[in-house]
């Protein structure tokens, strides 16, 4: 089958497009509004794009309170979400009160950063600490903004778990790494195999 976006007629019962990229990884995102309040928020719209320097980026559909939060104080944090939260970070997509702390519905433990404000996930076995660069509305063919906010932060600190190291490396058999699929669907990082570049 081919199909036009303009036209979106797929004929499909739903949009096929975000299960054919995939699976993404979730950007369990954590904040600090100005006022103190606490947010955390899951995002599929999201991955690492540069390694030198560090940097990540999310994309929220719509000015949601995270990319508010980021806007005001220019700081986040992205904790890594696994299989065994993958009920709490489904609790947190809930769309609660502003001002109510998801970390508190979802019954997680909010640790302030070393070097940002903003709090993670104390259970998580990973974390990063990131400042934004850059945050923008992209561009469609036509020129119009999207009602999606991209965000930047440059890396500045990371949290690592001591059960989460194995033979010196982050080992995602043991943390299986929640990444989102098309639909409902959900699918962990326990299932690894091994290539080695090529070389001519």
């Amino acid at each position: 089958m081919f199909y036009e976006t303009a036209s979106n007629q797929h004929g499909l019962p739903h949009d096929p497009f975000k299960a054919i990229v995939s699976p993404r990884p979730i950007g369990w995102i954590g904040t600090r509004a100005t006022d103190g309040a606490l947010n955390l928020a899951p995002y599929s719209f999201f991955n690492a794009i540069s390694d030198r320097p560090k940097l990540v980026m999310f994309s929220s559909s719509g000015y949601k309170d995270s990319v508010r939060n980021i806007e005001a104080t220019g700081e986040f944090t992205a904790s890594f979400a696994s299989r065994n939260l993958s009920e709490a970070v489904n609790m947190t997509s809930m769309a609660a009160p502003h001002g109510d702390s998801e970390f508190e519905i979802a019954g997680l433990t909010p640790v302030g950063g070393t070097l940002v404000k903003a709090p993670f996930v104390g259970e998580a076995f990973a974390a990063l600490e990131c400042r934004m660069t850059e945050m923008f509305q992209p561009k469609g063919l036509d020129g119009a903004a999207s009602d999606s906010y991209v965000v930047i932060g440059a890396v500045v600190g990371i949290h690592i778990r001591d059960e989460a190291i194995r033979d010196g490396r982050f080992d995602v058999t043991a943390v299986k790494p929640l990444a989102r699929l098309g639909y409902m669907d959900y699918c962990d990082g326990g299932d690894v195999f091994q290539m080695t570049r090529p070389t001519r």
